[in-house]
């Protein structure tokens, strides 16, 4: 609890200097999110994964955090929409995000065909590091390429810099100290994790999808909600969309860690469930951005949302269920 406590404090800080920044350097608000916000809320999901894999000896942890926190970022979307009161949470955000969500579903279901494939050994490796994680690597740096031009094409506009705030030099100060916090904190959680399967006689695979993930998925929750109150909406957008890509960053260093062989077979296969789960999500959310959903299912959420977390909740069961 002391754990969650922190880590969604510090996370909330990071939204407001990720704000700031973008007001003082002229990047918009996605382009913020998808990057500079997106890349140290994972930080969480990077350092468990590698203390897990390198300290704690359990690889299940660090998959299970990875995706499950890829799952996770896309419910958050459909809880910031029932929290939303200011009008449809998907009609406000730019259609740029399309991209990001699009590349989401295609790294997502290219780590459910590695785990799948080096399940039945039909994948080769280079010394301990299979060539999966080469080919995702790949993929995710012309991902970013991909984005970074569209980025450059749409020259979209910062935000203007409102009067009597904080300086970049303390937006970037205040910036450092919470990715601290961050880091520190992930670093406790995958023993914490480790000691609650033992303890309630679960799988490790369970408790990183489910517990860790949520656990380290909550700088992206205390961020969105920050971004969502003082009207980024493409600043939480891009941040979650972002964070998704940058954890299947994170299974690449987590198998570059494993130096016992590659870490996509030494893994429960069931990750791969959370993999293709995320891959629906990101589906989902391309449609809620093409079609702009503005009534509310029972004046709660659009419908789109109400998806997200079904399957979210659909994962979790899979993930119980093979748990026990």
């Amino acid at each position: 609890m002391v754990c969650l406590v922190v880590i969604a404090l510090a996370g909330l800080r990071l939204s407001r200097y990720g704000e700031r920044i973008a007001a003082l350097t002229g990047l918009s608000r996605s382009w913020v999110g998808l990057v500079l916000v997106a890349t140290v809320t994972s930080l969480p999901e990077m350092v468990t994964g590698l203390s897990a894999v390198v300290l704690a000896g359990a690889p299940d942890i660090a998959v299970g955090d990875a995706l499950g926190s890829c799952v996770f970022n896309l419910a958050i979307l459909a809880v910031a929409d029932v929290l939303h009161r200011r009008g449809p949470l998907y009609a406000q955000a730019s259609s740029s995000h399309m991209l990001a969500a699009g590349l989401g579903v295609g790294l997502c279901a290219a780590v459910a065909l590695a785990l799948m494939l080096s399940r039945e050994g039909t994948v080769p490796a280079i010394g301990h590091i299979s060539l999966a994680s080469v080919v995702l690597l790949v993929l995710y740096a012309g991902s970013m390429r991909l984005l970074f031009d569209a980025e450059q094409r749409n020259g979209a506009s910062g935000v203007t810099p409102a009067p009597g705030t904080m300086t970049l030099k303390q937006a970037l100060m205040g910036y450092s100290m919470a990715s601290a916090v961050i880091v520190a904190m992930g670093i406790w959680l995958p023993h914490l994790g480790v000691q609650i399967a033992r303890a309630m006689g679960w799988s490790s695979s369970f408790v990183g999808t489910l517990f860790v993930a949520m656990a380290t998925s909550l700088p992206e929750l205390a961020t969105t909600w920050g971004a969502i109150r003082i009207g980024a909406v493409d600043l939480a957008f891009g941040n979650l969309l972002g964070s998704n890509l940058f954890d299947v960053l994170i299974l690449v260093l987590d198998d570059v860690a494993h130096t016992s062989g590659p870490i996509w077979s030494a893994v429960a296969p069931v990750h791969a469930v959370s993999a293709v789960m995320a891959a629906l999500m990101s589906a989902a959310v391309i449609v809620a951005l093409a079609c702009r959903p503005a009534r509310r299912v029972w004046r709660l959420a659009s419908w789109v949302s109400i998806v997200l977390l079904a399957l979210y909740l659909l994962n979790a069961v899979v993930q119980y269920v093979h748990g026990h």
